[in-house]
C-alpha cells in the first residue's frame, strides 16, 4: 500500500487521477493477426494520449492479461509480470510504455475481472490516503472468446461495483467472442462487437474518451465520442 514513493509521486503531480485497467485477452485464440493488431494499437494509443498534456498527468493505466493465467504486467518499460499491487501496476500516461503481448493458454476472464476490481479498490484507497481527488475508474475488457473459469461470481461483483458508481465497465467482443456472456458483466451498458480487427479505431476512441474525461472535473458527466469501430451483433 502507501509508501514514501506514493507520497513523492502525488506531491510532484497533484492532479486528480482517472485509473484505467485494460483487461486484455491473450489466450491462444488471439494468435496471429489479432494479437499483432492489438500490440500495434496499444502503442498508437500510448502515443496519442501522451500528446494531451493534461490527460498524460491525470490518466493512469494498468494492464491485466488473461491467457492461461491472470497476470499484471509492468507498463513502465520492462513488460514483465509484476505483483497485483496498485502502486506497481498503475502508471500515469506520461510514463506508460505498452508491453508486447504474446498468446498462451485458455481464457480465465472471471479471475481477470476480480483482479481488476481489487487493483482499483487498492488504488482508490491510496488516493484517499493522499487526499487526491479522482474520477470514476474504468475497466476496459477486450476478448475474442468466452470465459473458461468461474465467471458468474465475478460478473456479479462487477455489476455491484458499477451500481455503487465504483467503476465504469466497457466490454468489447472481437470476432467470435461470446457476446451473450459478455453482456452478463454489466447492467449499465451492453457490450460492443468490434468491426473486424479495427483495434486502431477502438484505441483512438479510447484515447479521445479519456482525454475528454481528463479535461472535466471529477463527478461530472462527460460526453464521449461517437463509436465508429463497432458493429451490430445479430447473432442472437
Amino acid at each position: 500500500m502507501e509508501n514514501f514513493f506514493d507520497q513523492a509521486e502525488f506531491a510532484d503531480n497533484p492532479e486528480p487521477r482517472c485509473p484505467v485497467v485494460l483487461l486484455l485477452d491473450t489466450s491462444h485464440s488471439m494468435h496471429g493477426a489479432p494479437i499483432n493488431q492489438l500490440n500495434e494499437s496499444l502503442q498508437e494509443f500510448a502515443n496519442a494520449i501522451k500528446r494531451d498534456t493534461l490527460a498524460s498527468l491525470r490518466v493512469e493505466v494498468a494492464i491485466v492479461i488473461f491467457g492461461g493465467s491472470v497476470r499484471a504486467l509492468d507498463v513502465r518499460g520492462s513488460g514483465h509480470q509484476i505483483p497485483f499491487e496498485a502502486d506497481q501496476a498503475f502508471v500515469t500516461v506520461d510514463m506508460f510504455e505498452p508491453p508486447n503481448l504474446v498468446v498462451s493458454g485458455n481464457t480465465p476472464m472471471g479471475g481477470a475481472i476480480r483482479q481488476a476490481l481489487y487493483l482499483l479498490r487498492e488504488r482508490k484507497e491510496i488516493y484517499k490516503q493522499n487526499s487526491l481527488d479522482y474520477f470514476r475508474p474504468w475497466i476496459f475488457l477486450i476478448t475474442d472468446g468466452e470465459p473458461t473459469d468461474d465467471w458468474q461470481t465475478a460478473a456479479q461483483e462487477l455489476k455491484d461495483e458499477e451500481a455503487r458508481k465504483g467503476a465504469i465497465f466497457f466490454g468489447i467482443g472481437v470476432e467470435v467472442a461470446n457476446m451473450e456472456i459478455l453482456s452478463s458483466f454489466s447492467d449499465q451498458r451492453p457490450p460492443l462487437k468490434l468491426r473486424g480487427l479495427a483495434f486502431g479505431e477502438l484505441f483512438e476512441w479510447l484515447s479521445k474518451s479519456l482525454s475528454s474525461v481528463a479535461h472535466s472535473k471529477p463527478g461530472e458527466q462527460t460526453p464521449l465520442p461517437a463509436v465508429g469501430w463497432a458493429q451490430v451483433d445479430t447473432s442472437h
